[in-house]
């Protein structure tokens, strides 16, 4: 498929997610530089979009979720495991639990002792605080005036209480904010809301920049390939309805369609291993074996408890009790309805000697007859999710065909590594520790879910294998650095391509210790500081 090159443009953004929706805005503030943004979904607008309990409805449905799946494999019992990517201006912003962890600032200096020069944590917190509009208690390191609104949850159930007070029991400390000095603790997850709405990176970044001229917008603009003149991209083929077309990039590329378009897209271009790229029937361009390697993710166990009382929201999502909440969120923006994925968070260290913790906890006064599609069961229960923060094992996206609407193969590798495994384990025991305390006995009823059966490490592992699934954190497929493996230099530059970037969660050598949003919008904000000196 060709067509004709009948647009150019300074700067041409690949992906209108969480990072492109930062490059739109920041880089058509230089008015004498055109930006052509292209995404492949619609406008990122519905009914669902910005009630936070929306969700749940969300991560079902395709006009707003690409809803990818991992190949089957033998660590995680030959499952497919669901990988929900956003669709639409705003990406996974638009689905996502709307909860803001940076991670920790030796996820970031060890980026730097990778070889990624000037992404030290020293480095990137002028970031954080330039993007944060943050109204919670902190220090000086939190940014208060930024375009992305941050909160605290507002929603106190007297049985998340409980919750951190058991934890309190168990030895583990209260921490007000987890993205200030210490990550150690428990206590109310921030979120990207403003008065009980979701805030997404398109709410935040595209609309105060839709109305400048130099900046165009094209939804239902599926990209095909960046076009090469041997060692320069030069522009991109996308397809809108049935109709080719070529745009022209007379400065840069810069691919933000996240850490599994990214790669794929890559691919379909020619850029990466040659032996990946002969299997899927796809011509070499440029020999690059990273791209769709050093795949990441954070695997996450959900434990589950009965409750004797009804305080969870099992319950009140219900009959007369729904129909009170939901008038209560329309009159004031208050209520359940404001609820994400996360109400209580904990982050632990299940060893001593480890840097920062390296088990994050998810409460919610909830238990699921599915956890994937977040179907709520119909008696009172509570949730425990448990997800490593720093796991060893690496997979691969690679593409499967040569085109762009075959999906590519997502093989996560989760579990492989014993310390994974281990750790995972150890989170696990501790969560029914807390679980177990004085603080909880008015609540708690039984264990449902892995059990009082599940005793052996191999009984806690076999639960995790059989039952964990992703959380949305996909990461690390064209990784940042130097040597062997890398894709793109600490400037995002694509080896060996001239005019060609990445920009998303796809650059991180490894992921970061909690979830994963924060970080993209940090690398965007600083990835338009690199592009507008570069062309200085």
């Amino acid at each position: 498929m060709s067509a004709p090159v009948s647009e150019s443009y300074d700067y041409i953004i690949v992906g209108g997610g969480t990072a492109g929706c930062v490059l739109a805005n920041r880089l058509s503030e230089d008015a004498g530089k055109t930006v052509l943004l292209l995404e492949a979904g619609g406008e990122g607008k519905g009914f669902w979009i910005p009630i936070p309990a929306g969700f749940s409805k969300l991560l079902v449905n395709p006009a707003f979720n690409w809803r990818f799946r991992t190949e089957p494999e033998e660590n995680t019992r030959n499952r497919e495991i669901a990988i929900p990517r956003g669709k639409g201006l705003g990406g996974s912003t638009l689905i996502n639990g709307m909860i803001y962890v940076r991670g920790q600032a030796q996820d970031f200096d060890g980026w730097a002792q990778q070889g990624c020069t000037g992404w030290g944590s020293a480095d990137i917190l002028p970031y954080f605080r330039k993007l944060e509009a943050y109204d919670g208690e902190g220090d000086a390191t939190r940014g208060r005036d930024g375009p992305f609104p941050v909160t605290e949850v507002k929603e106190r159930p007297e049985i998340a209480e409980a919750f951190i007070a058991a934890a309190g029991q168990a030895g583990y400390p209260r921490n007000r904010d987890y993205n200030g000095a210490s990550q150690d603790g428990f206590g109310y997850y921030q979120v990207n809301q403003r008065r009980g709405r979701r805030v997404s990176a398109a709410d935040a970044y595209l609309a105060p920049a839709r109305g400048r001229p130099n900046l165009r917008v094209l939804t239902g603009a599926q990209v095909l390939r960046v076009d090469l003149d041997g060692r320069r991209a030069t522009g991109v083929t996308y397809r809108v309805g049935g109709t080719a077309r070529q745009a022209a990039a007379r400065d840069s590329i810069v691919l933000t369609a996240g850490a599994i378009q990214t790669p794929h897209l890559l691919e379909l271009s020619g850029i990466g291993d040659p032996a990946v790229l002969a299997a899927a029937g796809l011509p070499l361009r440029h020999d690059l074996p990273g791209v769709g390697a050093n795949y990441s993710d954070h695997f996450c166990t959900r434990m589950n408890w009965r409750v004797k009382l009804p305080v969870t929201l099992n319950e009140t999502t219900r009959g007369w009790r729904l129909v009170a909440a939901v008038a209560q969120y329309f009159l004031t923006r208050k209520g359940i309805l404001t609820l994400g994925t996360g109400l209580a968070h904990g982050f632990v260290r299940t060893r001593p000697e480890v840097e920062g913790p390296d088990i994050q906890y998810f409460f919610m006064h909830a238990s699921y007859a599915n956890a994937a599609e977040r179907r709520l069961d119909r008696e009172p229960g509570m949730t425990v999710g448990v997800t490593q923060l720093r796991p060893e094992s690496r997979g691969t996206i690679h593409s499967r065909a040569p085109d762009v609407d075959t999906p590519p193969a997502i093989r996560p590798n989760f579990l492989a590594s014993l310390t994974d495994q281990q750790t995972m384990i150890n989170g696990m025991k501790i969560a029914r520790d807390i679980v177990g305390r004085q603080a909880l006995d008015a609540y708690r009823a039984y264990e449902m879910a892995p059990g009082p059966g599940c005793v052996s490490d191999d009984d806690w592992l076999s639960f995790a294998r059989d039952n964990g699934q992703t959380i949305y954190h996909a990461c690390g497929t064209c990784r940042m650095g130097q040597g062997p493996g890398a894709v793109v230099d600490p400037q995002l530059r694509v080896y060996g391509i001239e005019g060609l970037r990445v920009a998303d969660a796809s650059i991180m050598p490894a992921v970061v210790s909690g979830n994963t949003q924060a970080a993209v919008l940090m690398i965007a904000e600083k990835a338009a500081d690199l592009i507008r000196r570069a062309g200085c």
